[in-house]
């Protein structure tokens, strides 16, 4: 009897419960807490948090291996699957009108990049940290985590970094859910009362003819010039030419509602999986969650900077406000820019026009990504 109420005793959590978990948990309790109180990107936050706490449930194992979270880990995410259709859907909910109503903003997505480069020589030189020690190929995909684009920097960690596949995941999908934090101090701190109060005219229409023929010249383009990045341009472009051919709207809907709803959720759980103590809790992955947050500071000063230049360039039509906006956070950034324009002035309305660089910004992440995956790969 007295045996068997000890095996009992020894099964439960607990007497497993390390301080580690008790901290993990805790964590995952704040990102839930961040996303129902605070609104910071539910969608991912409440599947991650959530899925962070059922990782560090002792015993249960339910993150292992055979576990649903290991299986959906390893089917989804380790394979590259879950961020192309993540993709998919993106480019199935995007609207390029604004990036081609004023291409000049595509200097604006790009100049965003700029974090994504820091970061790569920002890890390097973390080697001299005692405890880490982060090769080529993990500076590469660490570096991703500076585009603000989740499902960039998991496709990018699954093929060059797969050891660090669950801390950049991490990082880059929090960064992305804390950008109304991380983001207004720096666009303020870098413009002027009277840059951000510059309203901007009105976009030209773009007609269906060319938003057709973008994403199918876009990924010509890939095609032939960076063949490495095509799997993310290439999901992109398809879902935006199913939304924007006008023929095949039960498809359209699918990948853009129930689809990516479906992956977002399995996608989540996947990544709170890798918040388990044991793996989460280690000098890298530390290094890397403060690599992210420089990486993306710097990727929105840099966007800022150059829509200041072009606010000068252009006698002030542009706002560089929307320079933040170049970012891969869609459409999360734009709605930044756009709540920091209104601040400044109430009749400021500068979403649309933040849409063509933030768009711009998911085409230059990949295209960085392809960078890396053809000089590191």
């Amino acid at each position: 009897m007295e045996q068997g109420l000890l095996q009992l005793w020894a099964s439960t959590g607990l007497y497993n419960l390390t301080i580690g978990q008790v901290f993990m948990i805790a964590i995952g309790g704040i990102l839930i807490f961040l996303a129902i109180s605070k609104g910071f990107e539910p969608l991912l936050l409440i599947p991650i948090g959530f899925g962070g706490i059922l990782a560090n449930i002792p015993v249960a194992a339910i993150a292992g291996p055979e576990g649903l979270l290991g299986i959906l880990y390893h089917s989804g995410i380790e394979s590259g699957v879950f961020p192309l259709l993540i993709f998919m859907g993106v480019g199935a909910m995007t609207d390029f009108g604004p990036l081609l109503a004023r291409p000049s903003l595509m200097i604006l997505g790009a100049a965003a990049q700029f974090g994504i480069f820091f970061t790569l020589f920002g890890a390097i030189a973390m080697n001299f940290i005692p405890g880490i020690e982060f090769s080529l190929a993990d500076a590469a995909a660490i570096a991703i985590i500076g585009g603000a684009d989740g499902p960039t920097a998991i496709y990018v960690a699954s093929r060059l970094a797969p050891e660090l596949l669950g801390a950049i995941a991490v990082a880059a999908y929090s960064y992305m859910a804390l950008v109304p934090i991380i983001q207004p101090p720096i666009m303020k701190l870098l413009t002027t009362e009277k840059e951000r109060q510059t309203k901007m005219t009105q976009l030209r229409h773009v007609g269906k003819l060319e938003k057709i023929l973008f994403p199918l010249t876009l990924l010509l383009v890939a095609i032939l010039l960076l063949p490495s990045a095509t799997p993310l341009i290439g999901m992109l472009c398809f879902g935006n030419l199913l939304k924007e051919c006008g023929v095949v709207d039960r498809l359209s809907n699918t990948a853009k509602n129930e689809l990516i709803n479906i992956v977002t959720i399995f996608l989540g759980l996947a990544i709170g999986s890798k918040l388990a103590a044991d793996k989460f809790l280690t000098p890298e992955t530390i290094g890397i969650l403060l690599l992210g947050i420089v990486a993306f500071s710097i990727g929105t000063a840099a966007g800022v900077i150059m829509g200041k230049i072009m606010y000068r360039f252009t006698g002030g039509e542009v706002n560089p406000l929307i320079g933040a906006a170049g970012v891969s956070a869609v459409p999360m950034a734009a709605r930044v820019a756009n709540k920091v324009g209104l601040d400044a002035n109430q009749h400021n309305f500068l979403l649309m026009h933040a849409m063509g660089p933030n768009v711009a910004g998911v085409i230059g992440s990949a295209v960085a990504a392809g960078v890396l995956l053809a000089i590191v790969g």
